[in-house]
């Protein structure tokens, strides 16, 4: 008995720092979409979302991004 709630506490321990991090990039993915809404509606409007394409294609424009939304892609 004493083993399961040791190995349960070893999970949860480990698995704590984990979903902070994907709570972080969840806000970050959030912050990004609203920062870039518009700058993806002008720019990227016809590239189909996945495997990093609408990234790309914000940091292809980057000299014609708003400010808020360069400040906002991940360098």
């Amino acid at each position: 008995m004493r083993r399961t709630i040791l190995i349960a506490t070893l999970f949860a321990a480990a698995y704590a720092p984990l979903a902070s991090a994907q709570d972080q990039r969840a806000d970050l993915k959030e912050a990004l979409k609203k920062a870039c809404r518009d700058d993806y509606q002008q720019l990227c409007n016809g590239v189909m979302p996945g495997g990093g394409r609408i990234l790309a294609c914000l940091r292809s424009h980057s000299s014609e991004l708003s400010p808020a939304c360069a400040a906002a892609l991940p360098k």
